[in-house]
């Protein structure tokens, strides 16, 4: 699934914060001469003007931080989105929302789900996301409206905690669209559980399993991801999973079916071992002339060597004092 970009750069007016800061001054100190030094009535109205925009120049400075970004908003219509770096002045009429670009790390709880044969398997993943599109993060989701709930409350309780209600607010932003994440990740993570089994022991031993597939079911997961969360404009940038166990009702069942499998595996090594033994030992015999052996008594013998090499046992030697026939 391809989206297009909606993101892009803010083009409106930009003035270096400091030379803005300067000019702030200039216009400060033009009005308090005109307001407190002229007994003109026109100066003072001038005065009266001058102070009003220096009060409205505070709201156009800007101060971002590397990966950090401003959205612009101008009544209602998007006009771009500002990442320099540095402290600058814009348009105070301008809405400017703040939003975080930085790497975040999400760590989903293990939740139990079904494999593709129907058995109930706890998994769980580690991913590390970013926004990628600060158009669709706050217009094309309701982050804002999620994230509004908890602002307001931390707002209404102190009038004088603007700045932190600010930061907040930002923080609110990011945490809905983590909620976002964490429940587009739970959904994908079923989805891509459910296509794979989660070991051999039900399918061929070339089959790819959640148990043996390593990075090529993790980049199925990071594919499944990016592509549920394109619409709200993050990035997957690496997604991994990190818990894979058989669900409690049937991991003690499945325990003892892998230790089956484990023995049953160990004793085919055995037995192959003991009879490639047994045929060198019977092939040495024969070219080295050291006895003849009729087919009766390589029987026994053959048994008596897979005996002592199969048995779980130490085998107890008997001393036979007459002829191999007795």
């Amino acid at each position: 699934m391809i989206l297009l970009m909606k993101e892009f750069q803010f083009k409106g007016f930009v003035m270096n914060g400091f030379v803005m800061l300067f000019l702030h001054l200039i216009v400060m100190s033009a009005a308090v001469v005109a307001c407190f030094l002229s007994q003109m009535l026109g100066l003072a109205v001038l005065g009266l003007v001058l102070a009003i925009i220096w009060f409205a120049f505070f709201a156009g400075y800007v101060k971002l931080e590397p990966n950090e970004a401003r959205v612009m908003v101008f009544f209602g219509k998007y006009r771009g989105t500002f990442s320099e770096t540095g402290y600058y002045w814009v348009n105070p009429l301008l809405t400017k929302k703040k939003l975080s670009l930085r790497a975040r790390n999400l760590d989903v709880e293990p939740i139990k789900v079904n494999d593709k044969v129907g058995n109930p398997i706890m998994v769980g993943l580690v991913l590390v996301w970013r926004l990628k599109d600060t158009y669709k993060a706050l217009f094309e989701i309701d982050s804002q409206t999620m994230a509004g709930v908890v602002s307001a409350a931390l707002s209404s309780t102190s009038a004088s905690a603007a700045a932190a209600a600010a930061a907040s607010r930002v923080a609110s932003v990011m945490n809905a669209l983590e909620n976002f994440v964490k429940i587009q990740s739970d959904a994908a993570l079923r989805q891509v559980a459910a296509d794979y089994n989660y070991d051999n022991n039900e399918g061929g031993q070339d089959e790819v399993t959640l148990r043996s597939g390593g990075e090529e079911v993790n980049e199925i997961l990071e594919k499944t991801l990016n592509d549920r969360l394109a619409m709200a404009g993050i990035e997957v940038v690496e997604a991994r999973i990190n818990y894979l166990a058989y669900a409690p009702e049937i991991a003690a069942v499945m325990l003892r079916r892998q230790q089956a499998a484990a023995v049953i595996s160990a004793r085919e090594k055995i037995v192959e071992g003991a009879v490639s033994m047994v045929k060198m030992a019977l092939d040495k015999l024969k070219d080295d002339q050291v006895v003849e052996l009729d087919e009766e008594r390589k029987a026994a013998m053959v048994s008596n060597l897979l005996v002592v090499l199969c048995g779980d046992e130490s085998a107890q030697p008997v001393v036979n004092t007459g002829t191999i026939y007795q």
